[in-house]
């Protein structure tokens, strides 16, 4: 079992800049590859970014591309999502994700996720 905990989410105004952070704990957790997804309010679960088990490889969704940021630290098991030029769209509960194998933009693919931190951008 791997747990996951969010948190940095918050209260921005657009154009501002937030850091997520996701803590692991339990089975090795750094070696799983991790994921960032959010939900708005009636809207389904969208891939925001994903990174490898070693932090080499990196994936973003075409909308946060050029403005966000997946990172991972092994030694502290904690995957980071820095998010510059926030937009009102952004706006949405972030979950964290891990996953054994290759990094996916598919969110069946994950067998962990944590519980979400709100992020709210305001025009």
């Amino acid at each position: 079992q791997v747990q996951l905990v969010e948190s940095g989410g918050g209260w921005v105004q657009a154009g501002g800049s937030l850091r997520l952070s996701c803590a692991a704990s339990g089975r090795t957790a750094s070696n799983y590859a991790m994921g960032w997804f959010r939900q708005a309010p009636g809207k389904e679960r969208e891939f925001v970014a994903t990174i490898t088990w070693g932090g080499g490889g990196t994936r973003y969704a075409d909308s946060v591309k050029g403005r966000f940021t997946i990172s991972r630290d092994n030694a502290k098991n904690t995957v980071y999502l820095q998010m510059n030029g926030l937009k009102p769209e952004d706006t949405a509960v972030y979950y964290c994700a891990a996953k054994n194998g290759m990094y996916s933009s598919s969110y069946n693919s994950y067998n962990y996720w944590g519980q979400g931190t709100q992020v709210t951008v305001s025009s």
